[in-house]
């Protein structure tokens, strides 16, 4: 059993208890989600999501995609296979860690994938159109997403100009601040809070936190008021 005394892992507030970074993004008439984490199964039933569309990647690292096993279940209600949306780099791996998915034959039961590639260009999901934006993690290409006026990125320690534009005009931007120390692939507190004044997004949440950061509520204590530690289970409505 690994355990942990920081007094984040020992916070009794519940806005300390953090899962892997995933967000689900919701219109009228369609579902998705961002990243399956291998937390993905216990997020699907605390936020009680009865029903999925698709999967959207940003990368293939393994605490954005390990959960993809559990999509099975979302095959058993809809009777129909699951769109997952990645670019080239995360469908090879993909085909790769879940390689009974997509034999010639397969076991009964085994998650039913519709592999669909996306590159830079804007997609829809459904009704929902969804912008790629390219951000450098260490020297890995990432996707971050703007879908309409709302922009997520993660895994990022550089954002190069010409993506930069595709976030500007956001009203609300999510964004990673992985710890206060220097990192070789994510933006640190203070970098993250430099970012989001320079893009001007009235509305910012800072997301895949590590326990090193520190405590929710002593942090937002020190950012500016337009700038919150985001926290599992937070709702963002546009």
């Amino acid at each position: 059993m690994i355990g942990c005394s920081c007094e984040v892992c020992t916070s009794t507030d519940p806005h300390d208890n953090r899962l892997r970074s995933s967000i689900l993004v919701q219109s009228e008439n369609t579902t998705l989600v961002v990243d399956t984490t291998p937390d993905f199964r216990y997020q699907m039933l605390r936020t009680h999501t009865n029903h999925l569309d698709a999967v959207v990647y940003t990368h293939p690292h393994k605490d954005h995609m390990a959960g993809l096993d559990d999509i099975r279940a979302y095959n058993f209600t809809s009777k129909k296979a699951m769109n997952i949306y990645a670019n080239s780099l995360t469908e090879e791996a993909v085909r790769r860690d879940f390689y009974y998915a997509f034999t010639d034959t397969k076991y009964p039961g085994v998650p039913e994938l519709n592999l669909i590639t996306i590159d830079e260009s804007p997609f829809l999901v459904g009704d929902i159109p969804v912008q790629p934006i390219t951000v450098l993690h260490h020297k890995m290409p990432v996707y971050g997403f703007r879908f309409g006026d709302f922009t997520y990125i993660t895994d990022a320690n550089r954002i190069e100009e010409s993506e930069k534009e595709k976030i500007r005009g956001s009203k609300v931007l999510v964004l990673n601040a992985l710890r206060r120390e220097s990192h070789i692939s994510h933006f640190t507190l203070a970098e993250a809070v430099a970012m989001a004044l320079e893009l001007k997004v009235p509305e910012v949440y800072f997301t895949h936190i590590s326990h090193q950061l520190g405590k929710h509520e002593d942090v937002n204590r020190e950012l500016p008021p337009h700038i919150r530690l985001a926290f599992d289970g937070q709702i963002v409505r546009l």
